[in-house]
């Protein structure tokens, strides 16, 4: 039976071309809402889709037949990939296709903010010659400050060295090294804010940098400062931007993005001040062209072959390695995701063992997918397949060990995590019932499954901590699934990793930490 792929938004005529040039039927209906998509959704193996479609989980929960999510571009924000993993369907994107274009992006709105060129224009075409009122400022030798310095922050830093200026980063992921080899000077939030004449962000949304520019940011930025936002737009809080150019500390704003969109109306719009754009970042026939055709050629290959690529919830690997690798696979990504959740300062390095049997699996898929997993607490638009890119960028050194059976264990994956204040590790393996185990944490030897909801506690051995802290999570209704422990030696640094029910409420973590002998306490969640 032939494949039938929808594509729902408007791509390249291309897309389409390839699609039946590889033997899969592609049927085109674009403008769909939520109803219309749920109706046909049943008729289709693929779904091809840009920004507009929102593949929600209603329309997954409609979609029995579907196998394969192709997003043409980078952010799936208007996809529940959650939703879609639960049901087996693969999502993908096109992570590096618009890169150059969007970068470019901020650069025009850059050099147009700094010398006020859509204002100018509107005047010109009115008939009138301001020429005094639009007075400009200089870019040459002025300080650029880029918040979030991967693959587009990158090439922005590239373009603006050209022009001249001085470029300094924020980036917890960007090393030493890398800064270097760019020509940048990597710094601290603070002091970017304290420096920067101009700001971009090229940063993805997380929790973590949700709002990163808000009213304390922003007030702590440099008096004159110029943003540019080609990112996202819940990066800056906007009425908090408002405040800041309507009391002349913000010199001005160029914003391709919004926290809203389609942004029909808001607080900016009209500030003469402001510059907008309707999310024109991958807007070149290039960039559309690019993503087009890797999307199809993608959904393609894995509509006709099962090969996977740039998928975010699934391993790059061959049919015929899965069943082997794949405990192997979720141990990794959890293992990852333990380090990266605690992992508060710029990593430095990473250093992998392979212990046993495993060390003669397919490597690059257990490393893909246990970066992805250090790296998914603050980059959620990362996956198995470009998390070793990632790496790269940023000059994170990823070395790999491989070693025979040690210890009490057949076959084991360490994972080492360098920053620039300390050095963890933990290590886990598959049992017999390909389920995924902690075995050490910290050189601290210990036995835990991971489940959603866990407390990690640091403490010192003492006789009652054990007692104190379950009689604090049992007062404030926690209820305690299992509890593992570890210690180095009596009296000495000892772990406890609690797996509980539901998330812990940060006023409950706050009276953990408080206990006698609690070193540090954080919520997982896995």
């Amino acid at each position: 039976m032939t494949p039938r792929v929808l594509i729902a938004d408007k791509l390249s005529d291309r897309a389409a071309a390839i699609f039946e040039e590889r033997g899969v039927e592609a049927v085109t209906k674009t403008g769909l809402d939520r109803d219309g998509l749920i109706d046909i959704i049943n008729d289709f193996d693929g779904l091809a889709v840009r920004s507009a479609s929102k593949v929600t989980e209603k329309v997954v929960d409609a979609a029995s037949r579907l196998k394969v999510i192709g997003r043409a571009g980078i952010g799936v924000d208007n996809i529940d990939v959650g939703a879609a993993t639960a049901k087996g369907i693969i999502v993908m994107n096109t992570p590096f296709g618009n890169s150059i274009t969007t970068a470019e992006h901020a650069i025009s709105l850059m050099l147009a903010l700094a010398r006020r060129i859509p204002a100018a224009d509107r005047s010109t075409h009115e008939g009138k010659w301001e020429k005094s009122k639009f007075m400009g400022v200089e870019i040459y030798s002025k300080t650029l400050g880029i918040i979030g310095c991967g693959n587009i922050g990158s090439i922005v830093a590239e373009r603006a060295i050209g022009l001249r200026m001085r470029v300094i980063a924020y980036d917890p992921f960007l090393s030493v090294e890398r800064a270097l080899e760019l020509g940048v000077e990597k710094v601290d939030l603070d002091e970017l804010l304290r420096r920067a004449d101009f700001i971009s962000l090229h940063t993805p949304m997380t929790d973590k940098t949700r709002g990163i520019l808000n009213g304390d940011t922003l007030a702590a930025t440099k008096p004159g400062v110029r943003i540019v936002n080609c990112a996202r737009g819940g990066l800056i809080v906007e009425e908090a931007l408002k405040d800041a150019l309507d009391g002349g500390h913000v010199a001005g704003a160029a914003l391709d993005v919004f926290e809203t969109e389609p942004a029909r109306e808001h607080i900016l719009f009209g500030h003469e001040n402001v510059i907008c754009t309707p999310h024109l970042g991958a807007a070149t026939q290039e960039a559309q062209e690019n993503v087009a055709v890797q999307v199809a050629e993608q959904m393609s290959d894995y509509l006709l072959t099962g090969a996977v690529s740039n998928a975010l919830n699934m391993p790059s690997i061959s049919a015929e390695e899965a069943p082997r690798l794949k405990p192997f696979v979720a141990l990794a990504e959890q293992l990852g995701s333990f380090a990266g959740q605690l992992t508060e300062s710029s990593m430095t390095g990473v250093t992998i063992e392979y212990a046993g049997q495993v060390g003669e699996l397919n490597r690059a898929a257990l490393t893909s997918a246990l970066l992805a997993g250090l790296f998914r607490p603050i980059l959620t638009e990362i996956n198995m397949v470009n998390a070793p890119v990632v790496a790269r960028e940023r000059g994170l050194a990823v070395d790999e060990l491989t070693r025979g059976k040690r210890g009490a264990y057949d076959t084991y994956i360490r994972l080492t995590v360098k920053t620039e204040r300390q050095e963890r590790s933990v290590a886990g393996t598959v049992f017999s019932d390909s389920k995924p185990r902690i075995i050490q944490v910290k050189g601290i030897d210990m036995e835990a499954g991971l489940a959603p909801h866990m407390l990690y506690v640091t403490n010192e051995d003492k006789p009652g901590f054990i007692g104190a802290l379950g009689t604090t999570l049992g007062d404030a209704g926690v209820n305690i699934a299992t509890f593992h422990l570890g210690r180095q030696e009596e009296g000495g640094d000892a772990i406890a990793l609690v797996e509980v029910d539901n998330a812990v409420p940060s006023e409950v973590l706050d009276a953990v930490r408080a206990l006698p002998h609690v070193q540090q306490a954080k919520p997982l969640a896995f």
